[in-house]
């Protein structure tokens, strides 16, 4: 069989008659193998997608089978896919805590003093305190943020915990 020489699939017109030729057989092996929840037009439309994409590397004698290729690894793709969405919903997340009830009131209870405490330190205890124990920044970056010295960064952050530790004498802090 004679190849013609200069024959591609990259030209408008060849490809114009490639997918007026296969694209309805390709869409209707899809969805007669796959069904239509997996959408066997839209695949269709990816596998010329794809044959664009690649046109200077795929003979035009061998453009059906590459379609029909692409297309069922596509669709088995979709399928793997869906199995493992199926797979995950199945697992059901845990509705249940090793805490016990007097646990978590504690904390709510430990949460709001906190909060409360807190509120009672002046604003550079407190600003220098969260930058270093909520954000954890070093002793040396809050500083240059406030324009300020080390040490007195240091002198805010530990008076400030001092404060906290004596107003939430109740709790373990660490």
């Amino acid at each position: 069989m004679k190849k013609p020489l200069h024959t591609s699939i990259c030209e408008d017109h060849i490809f114009s008659k490639l997918y007026d030729t296969y694209a309805q057989a390709l869409t209707n092996f899809l969805f007669y193998k796959y069904g239509d929840y997996l959408n066997p037009k839209d695949t269709a439309q990816e596998a010329f997608v794809k044959l664009w994409e690649n046109c200077k590397k795929v003979d035009p004698s061998k453009a059906k089978s590459y379609l029909y290729t692409i297309a069922n690894n596509m669709m088995l793709n979709h399928v793997k896919h869906h199995k493992v969405v199926v797979n995950f919903r199945k697992i059901q997340p845990k509705e249940y805590t090793n805490e016990s009830p007097e646990f978590l009131f504690q904390k709510e209870e430990f949460l709001i003093k906190y909060q409360k405490v807190l509120g009672r330190l002046s604003e550079e205890q407190r600003v220098a305190f969260l930058l270093n124990k909520a954000e954890g920044k070093k002793h040396q970056e809050i500083a240059d943020e406030l324009g300020v010295t080390k040490k007195v960064v240091e002198y805010r952050i530990y008076s400030a915990f001092k404060q906290i530790k004596e107003e939430l004498e109740g709790f373990n802090l660490k």
